[in-house]
């Protein structure tokens, strides 16, 4: 039995702490622990570098798979966050109770999907990026990605206890289990990667090892801190059917969420594949970019995740003005974080790629792109708060609508046309192309939802 005690506080402290206080109690915690999540990631492709382009390249062009795993995971958690969240304002504890636990029923489903992945899907799924280039990184990406895949266990125990501790408020929990797995990650990348103390040196098998040895510790953290601290959640195995209705409604804002981000993974494998007939060192450079564009967006939803249980939470109490406040607060935090990211990037190019051992070849690839790229961090900012408002109401389709179109239909489209047209120097320009769509799109969502959902929400005191 899982059993956080079943207290029902008179009013959360969602429905009643100034907004402005609230939202940076809630997300605060979520940014930095994403923050060093997104610190590992980078440490990790760091010393991967360090043994050769060609491991970085291998670990690079498991990225398609790895955001395949994430967004199952992630994609679950916030149709439990959302429909929890919700629930709460409601005071309806029962349903709450049954939430979490399919939550956790369908997080172990998941993990059993990617098993199968692991056995018979990672040498297929290489085979087809990697053509003509050097068979080492086949091999190393083979070994790479079986590990990850088949110990994804503990990436999906940590994520759905983490969604459980945000839905209640809990998020300095949330940000101890997620920091504490990152910070065992990156003790462990170097040691087993080069063999330190006495281990093994193991390579890019090494970095896979340590990623989910900290995935595990993180996942086992938050689910002692459920048991522990958690007193809004009562969850027991014992008593525990799986409810059709309850997955449904988790899935009705999961799935679009879970599709926007597995749209991602069909984005990286499509452009690995486009980059890769230039050079490997192309998609060597496109990996190191989403390493370094993580450092500044991933705060960014972990400002998402802590505005995501605030609207949900308001919607459900009927307090329109608390409502429209955090997503306001949240628009001026997301654009001061992504202007930061645009200085960097057009500032400190050639900086940031040096981290990653980069050749004179890699270098003249990467300076020019990390510039043209870093131009979509002034675009993305209203985008990514419109898609947490859009999960938070239950409208997940319209951020499903809005990736679609802005990966599949306009970035894709136009990386191949620009590629013929103007080859590799002129690729890079497609993410700001499409970006620009989608702020156009996501705006246009975000007045529709303000119209017909955020208008009608009553304002009680």
């Amino acid at each position: 039995m899982i059993n956080g005690g079943s207290a029902k506080p008179q009013e959360n402290k969602m429905g009643i702490m100034p907004v402005s206080q609230l939202l940076l109690n809630m997300a605060l915690p979520m940014m930095i622990s994403m923050l060093v999540q997104a610190l590992y990631n980078i440490v990790d492709s760091i010393f991967v570098a360090k043994l050769s382009e060609n491991a970085l390249t291998s670990v690079s062009l498991a990225f398609p798979i790895q955001t395949l795993l994430i967004a199952v995971g992630t994609g679950t958690g916030v149709g439990v966050n959302s429909l929890l969240s919700k629930q709460l304002g409601e005071k309806d504890y029962k349903q709450v109770n049954r939430t979490a636990m399919n939550g956790i029923f369908l997080a172990v489903l998941s993990y059993l999907a990617f098993v199968i992945v692991g056995l018979v899907g990672v040498k297929p799924f290489y085979a087809s990026q990697i053509r003509d280039a050097d068979p080492e990184i086949f091999t190393m990406g083979v070994q790479y990605l079986t590990i990850v895949c088949m110990c994804s266990f503990g990436l999906y125990a940590q994520l759905i206890f983490e969604k459980l501790l945000q839905s209640t408020g809990k998020t300095l929990y949330a940000m101890i289990s997620q920091a504490a797995g990152a910070i065992i990650n990156i003790i462990l990348d170097p040691i087993l990667i080069f063999g330190l103390i006495g281990m093994p040196k193991l390579g890019v098998a090494g970095a896979a090892i340590a990623t989910v040895i900290g995935q595990i510790a993180g996942g086992c953290l938050g689910m002692i801190f459920n048991i522990k601290k958690n007193k809004e959640i009562h969850i027991s195995l014992k008593e525990f059917r799986p409810d059709k209705n309850t997955i449904l409604n988790i899935y009705k804002v999961g799935v679009p969420a879970i599709i926007m981000q597995a749209i991602g993974s069909v984005m990286t494998y499509c452009m690995n594949m486009i980059l890769i007939a230039f050079s490997s060192t192309a998609t060597a450079v496109f990996g190191v970019y989403f390493k370094l564009q993580s450092f500044f967006f991933m705060p960014v939803f972990g400002l998402n995740n802590g505005l995501i249980p605030i609207v949900a939470y308001n919607y459900g109490a009927g307090k329109r003005s608390r409502l429209i406040k955090a997503i306001k607060c949240s628009l001026l935090y997301a654009f001061l974080l992504l202007a930061i990211g645009f200085i960097v990037f057009e500032t400190l190019p050639g900086l940031l790629l040096r981290m990653f051992e980069a050749s004179a070849d890699m270098l003249a690839i990467g300076v020019p792109a990390l510039r043209i790229i870093g131009i979509h961090f002034l675009l993305a900012w209203l985008c990514i708060i419109a898609n947490a408002v859009f999960q938070a109401l239950g409208n997940g389709v319209y951020s499903l609508v809005v990736s679609v179109a802005r990966q599949l239909v306009v970035l894709l489209p136009v990386a191949l046309i620009l590629a013929k047209l103007g080859g590799l120097a002129a690729v890079w320009w497609a993410f700001p192309i499409a970006e620009l769509m989608s702020l156009c799109v996501s705006s246009f969502f975000l007045f529709r939802i303000n119209q017909k959902v955020i208008r009608n929400v009553p304002d009680h005191v």
